[in-house]
C-alpha cells in the first residue's frame, strides 16, 4: 500500500476520440489524468459500462459531446438530481447519455452526486481532430471539474 487515499471523485470521458469532436469527453479525461483526488476513465457510453466504472464513487463527472443546437464549443452543465432534460437525449452515440443515466436511476445504481458536462460538437467526422472551439471547451471543462471538486493542478 502506498498510503495514499483512494480518489474521491471519478471523471468519465465518454466518446470516440477518432470521430472529431466526439472525442471531447476522452480529451477532458486525459487532461485530468494524474490530478490528485481524481480517478479518470474513458468509455463509449454504454449503460452497463458506465455503471461498472462509477461503482463505489460518491461523486462522478461525465463528459460527452452533446448535440443541443448551440455553437460548437458551448458547454452545458447538468446534474442527475432529477430526470435529465430532453436536450441531454441527443448524444453523438446510439444510446444517449440521458438514457444510460435514467436506466441507472431505475436500477438504483446512480452515484450520490452525478454531474454531466456536455460540449457542443462542431463536427463528428471519422479521423478528424478536435475543432479549435471544442479544444478550448475541453480546457474549460477540465478546469471547471477541478474547481468543482476542490482540486488544484
Amino acid at each position: 500500500m502506498s498510503g495514499q487515499a483512494a480518489p474521491e471523485s471519478l471523471v468519465i470521458g465518454v466518446g470516440n476520440p477518432w470521430r472529431g469532436d466526439d472525442g471531447a469527453g476522452p480529451a477532458v479525461a486525459r487532461a485530468l489524468a494524474g490530478a490528485p483526488g481524481l480517478a479518470v476513465a474513458e468509455c463509449g457510453g454504454e449503460p452497463a459500462e458506465l455503471m461498472e466504472r462509477w461503482a463505489g464513487f460518491e461523486r462522478v463527472f461525465l463528459v460527452d459531446a452533446l448535440v443541443a443546437g448551440g455553437r460548437p464549443g458551448s458547454i452545458h452543465r447538468l446534474t442527475a438530481e432529477a430526470p435529465l432534460p430532453v436536450v441531454a437525449r441527443h448524444s453523438s452515440h446510439g444510446v444517449g447519455l440521458a438514457e444510460a443515466v435514467e436506466l441507472a436511476r431505475a436500477l438504483g445504481e446512480l452515484p450520490s452526486k452525478l454531474v454531466i458536462y456536455g460540449i457542443e460538437p462542431g463536427h463528428l467526422d471519422e479521423g478528424a481532430a478536435l475543432s479549435p472551439a471544442v479544444a478550448t471547451a475541453v480546457a474549460g471543462v477540465a478546469q471547471a471539474i477541478l474547481d468543482e471538486s476542490g482540486r488544484r493542478r
